[in-house]
């Protein structure tokens, strides 16, 4: 038996038992009235002879059953507790998983509120740090907040209303369920002190899982299997998901959209889904289909959810925000629909800087560019370079100025200044040994004949992208600096035999087709659940706001470059971004994760070597407050006197 407030119960008695039993030493005033006779009054009398204020205490079956009541209330008071745990005080970390799939709402109101519940449960059962316990110690938890990334609620304590209060203040996200981090910080805050040695048990953390078990890094993670109790929440797998997307405009055809959308159905039956396509809430198309059910696994196969793609193809000449959404409500609905912000297309224009170079100019002329501009070297160094340039890719052949505004770059043969890649010196006979085929720029390009007479040496920076190396240096390299991002060709192509090969022409086809995307970067972005939101080159204002999916806004302060970030992007939807004085900004933030739109609950978590199964029961309560029933007692003891003190009156 424990005590959660003693104290309240032995002040309240201090003064309630004493005044009680006061109440029958008094002895009754009565008033005087002459009677014909005091046969029937001797009572009275007597009371009259004696004169003293007090009487003497006689038994009394109503002053029992009050004290008895009193008794029942003052303890009542006192919040007794009958505890069910034995044994020395322990330490518990509660892991609350907050993932995308713990929104799933097979389980009323939704997964992560049934989790929050069963560790509240969990709390309430604990042994509390002011607690005076005739046996046990008191049980400290701390609680742990996790998706991609953990986040610690509270640390350890005692105290049930802070543990209550920090799972009360857990958000849900839509991101990816991660417990790796989790664990690290977990152990971190579990070990005791220095003094403390391994054999304490109170240095000891036992972990306390709360999740649906679809946890990404499980194969990663190393566990005791006596470490871990996991309570499983969920109970349906039923779920239709967009897993993926992609929206292209045409490079040909700028005004047309084309638009790639896969569903995937984890459900067993085949179900039928409305599909639509929107763009800025204008409904453009809905489309009907049919989705298989899943191919459960097997020793054979892998489980695979039943898939299909469908494809829209549509005209327009603007900007917007594009949305792809299946219509049927289901458990999980934050992938049920997708988003990408549309940037107007671009009618690429292009400037060519050489001092005469007629093969680099026919293979950039064979590009569907709408503007080619060829200039001289003193020509571009008489441009205005205050104002933000014209065109989308500035093309430098053998010709590197000493500044240049933030843009798009190709260069052949030099290297811009400002950019952290310098030169040792030069080569002589060049061999292609090695070029990435898969990145968009080399993609069908083939590079294995490709010889240079005479080259410059590359030392380029860790984050540059090397896309093609010489047997002594990088030759082709991707590097972005302040803005701007530098294609950078470390030979020229007069000096090379790559202008008879079919592969030059494409490759400044990719090249300017690639370009032509980053010039669209700073107006539009999709980036991943938890992946911040950057925006530079901001300029001069210090303050932007950020408008979130639920329509809450969220001001943000400029680092001293002028680069704003934020990174609640913990939802999915469109976030806008408002920097004075410059025209509003979308992101779009998808889910887009197959894996965390399989809700089916697991009925294990297997990590590496060790599997911990769940329990097959919801947290039950450990202590049983015992003040209720206490209650009920003093009750039906008032009752009791009540009844014995009309009996007395009436006879």
């Amino acid at each position: 038996m424990e005590w959660l407030t003693p104290l309240v119960g032995a002040y309240a008695a201090a003064v309630a038992v004493p005044l009680l039993v006061l109440l029958y030493f008094l002895k009754l005033k009565r008033r005087q009235e002459i009677v014909s006779s005091t046969l029937l009054w001797k009572r009275a009398v007597q009371d009259l002879q004696v004169n003293a204020p007090f009487q003497r205490l006689r038994k009394n079956l109503l002053l029992l059953l009050q004290l008895l009541a009193l008794a029942a209330i003052l303890l009542a008071l006192a919040g007794p507790v009958l505890s069910l745990q034995r044994g020395p005080g322990q330490r518990y970390v509660i892991l609350i998983d907050r993932s995308a799939s713990m929104n799933a709402t097979d389980v009323a109101p939704s997964r992560l509120a049934d989790a929050k519940r069963q560790a509240k449960v969990f709390i309430e059962s604990m042994r509390s740090g002011s607690v005076v316990s005739l046996r046990d110690a008191s049980d400290h938890a701390m609680v742990i907040a996790f998706d991609g990334r953990a986040k610690v609620m509270c640390n350890f304590t005692s105290d049930r209303r802070r543990l209550a209060a920090a799972i009360d203040a857990i958000e849900p996200g839509d991101g990816v369920s991660q417990l790796g981090e989790a664990l690290t910080v977990a152990r971190a805050f579990s070990q005791g002190p220095a003094n403390e040695t391994t054999s304490n048990p109170r240095s000891q953390a036992q972990l306390i899982l709360f999740s649906d078990g679809r946890i990404d890094d499980l194969d990663t993670l190393f566990i005791d299997p006596e470490e871990m109790i996991f309570h499983a929440v969920g109970q349906s797998g039923d779920n239709v998901a967009i897993t993926a997307m992609n929206v292209r405009r045409s490079y040909e055809q700028p005004d047309q959209i084309d638009v790639f959308a896969s569903l995937a159905n984890y459900g067993i039956e085949e179900v039928t889904r409305d599909v639509q396509l929107a763009i800025d809430g204008d409904v453009r198309t809905i489309r009907t289909v049919a989705i298989p059910g899943r191919t459960e696994a097997t020793a054979d196969q892998e489980f695979t959810p039943g898939q299909i793609a469908v494809n829209f193809s549509l005209d327009h000449s603007d900007d917007g925000i594009l949305e792809v959404r299946q219509l049927t409500p289901d458990a999980l609905d934050c992938d049920d629909a997708a988003w990408s912000v549309l940037a107007p297309p671009k009618r690429l224009s292009v400037l060519l800087v050489t001092g005469g170079n007629s093969v680099l100019e026919s293979a950039l002329q064979a590009c569907p560019v709408a503007r080619l501009d060829p200039c001289t070297p003193a020509g571009f160094d008489a441009m205005d370079r205050s104002f933000q340039q014209p065109y989308d890719v500035v093309v430098l052949d053998r010709y590197a100025p000493k500044e240049l505004p933030r843009g798009c770059y190709m260069v052949f043969g030099a290297l811009p200044s400002g950019i952290d890649v310098n030169s040792p010196g030069v080569l002589e006979n060049q061999m292609i040994v090695d070029w990435r085929t898969r990145h968009p720029i080399l993609q069908y390009v083939n590079m294995m004949n490709l010889f240079a007479a005479e080259s410059v040496a590359l030392d380029v920076p860790r984050d540059a992208e090397v896309l093609a190396e010489f047997n002594e240096s990088p030759a082709i390299v991707l590097v972005r600096r302040n803005g701007s991002t530098f294609l950078l060709v470390g030979f020229d192509v007069l000096q090379s035999n790559w202008p008879f090969e079919p592969g030059f022409v494409l490759f400044c086809y990719n090249a300017l087709d690639f370009l032509a995307a980053q010039v669209g970067r700073t107006e539009q972005a999709e980036v991943a659940v938890g992946e911040p939101i950057v925006v530079e080159g901001a300029g001069t204002p210090e303050t932007a706001k950020v408008v979130s999916p639920d329509g809450s806004e969220v001001e943000l302060a400029s680092d001293p470059g002028g680069t704003f970030r934020f990174a609640g992007t913990r939802r999915v939807g469109v976030y806008g971004v408002d920097v004075p004085g410059q025209s509003q900004r979308f992101y779009a933030v998808n889910l887009a994760d197959a894996d965390e739109s399989r809700i089916e609950p697991r009925s294990d978590v297997s990590f590496s070597g060790v599997t911990v199964a769940a329990e097959q029961h919801d947290v039950q309560r450990a202590n049983v407050p015992m003040w209720p029933w206490l209650v009920l007692i003093a009750l039906a003891l008032v009752c009791i006197e009540w009844l014995a003190y009309n009996a007395k009156a009436r006879i």
